[in-house]
């Protein structure tokens, strides 16, 4: 018997918790994969220290349509359906409200965008998406001479809220522990996990930005992107739907919209700075002719990939060991599809998508 075996032997023998997966990280990947945990009755511990914010400074929408190429969004259908209704149980477990329809418009430049707009919605992979009709602007706080473009099946998570609720509950069942995951203190073998008096068979990294400190995943190729955020007070807009033009803008209620977002890969604090505040708001006043206050201001980290694809897969030597990350700017949607893949692929063995496994970089 090997050290660390003899070790896991002990750990076994006095523990007070064995598990079949300790996750680490419980932002949108992280609870991703507890949904699966739970829709399949397997145990679980997650481990969490509030440092990566990327998931609560997100605007939380999903559209299956890239607007600025007009293209349908990587398994955007795929993504929906597995999305979906886990914000829907979510919902009726954790009674709040998360999902919220609104539609998406697109504000049009010049005729010739009006023209790439039909031409787009006549191609059968995006005629579900986008509407045929062109909508006429009638609010004089919105600068659109050419009108907009509908893209349908949009909504808003509140990503925000489900993260708070869903770690608030995660504690009340002792399920969660918010202390910084210590990589030295993990014992790995063939059969088990061991981390302090936790035994399980499995551990899933979902860190995001955090992984750059993984040493077991730090190799990857994470992009790292930092994004801020403004929320704007705006009682002459009044619109209740998501306007996209060179920003996002997203109505909240009570005459409060969030603005966003910017893109910076050098500075990679949490810190909210005056530079993207400049460049929102520069942004936004070329898209509405209103007064506005700005009333707040998040940042975060981003963890993209440079083909713009998942960080997914297994460990090359931990056969136990797998992660789950880099969801960059559509979390919301892609999340929960690849955590499901995740899942299938560790309990029923069917490969990864290699779009998605992290084999891709070996």
């Amino acid at each position: 018997m090997s050290k660390i075996q003899m070790v896991l032997s002990k750990h076994v023998s006095s523990q007070s918790m064995k598990v079949d997966y300790i996750i680490v990280g419980s932002s949108i990947a992280g609870i991703s994969f507890c949904e699966q945990l739970k829709a399949n009755n397997k145990t679980f511990v997650a481990f969490d220290n509030g440092s990566q914010q990327s998931s609560t400074v997100a605007g939380g929408l999903y559209n299956p349509v890239v607007l600025k190429r007009f293209t349908t969004v990587w398994k955007s259908k795929e993504q929906l359906d597995i999305a979906l209704p886990m914000y829907a149980n979510i919902e009726n477990r954790l009674k709040v409200k998360l999902d919220y329809k609104i539609p998406v418009y697109r504000k049009f430049a010049s005729l010739e965008e009006q023209n790439d707009w039909f031409a787009a919605s006549d191609k059968p992979i995006l005629s579900e998406y986008l509407s045929t009709k062109i909508i006429k602007n009638n609010n004089e706080a919105i600068n659109a001479p050419f009108g907009f473009g509908e893209v349908l099946d949009t909504g808003r998570v509140d990503v925000k809220t489900m993260i708070e609720a869903y770690r608030s509950d995660l504690l009340k069942s002792e399920l969660l522990f918010e202390d910084t995951f210590n990589y030295n203190e993990l014992l790995i073998d063939e059969m088990k996990i061991g981390y302090k008096n936790i035994v399980a068979k499995h551990i899933v990294f979902a860190e995001g930005y955090g992984i750059t400190q993984n040493p077991f995943f730090k190799h990857l190729p994470l992009v790292p992107a930092k994004g801020e955020l403004i929320t704007i007070h705006a009682p002459s807009l009044r619109i209740d739907f998501v306007l996209k033009a060179g920003v996002f803008l997203i109505p909240l209620g009570e005459d409060l919209y969030t603005v966003g977002a910017t893109y910076e890969w050098k500075d990679l604090s949490n810190k909210a700075t005056n530079a993207g505040k400049q460049e929102l708001t520069r942004k936004l006043e070329k898209l509405i002719k209103c007064s506005y206050k700005v009333v707040n201001q998040k940042a975060g980290i981003r963890p993209s990939v440079k083909d713009r694809r998942p960080l997914v897969g297994q460990h090359s030597i931990y056969k136990n060991m797998y992660v789950l990350n880099g969801l960059g700017t559509r979390g919301v949607m892609i999340g929960p599809y690849v955590a499901n893949k995740l899942y299938k692929f560790i309990e029923s063995e069917i490969p990864l998508e290699k779009e998605i496994d992290i084999k891709r970089f070996e």
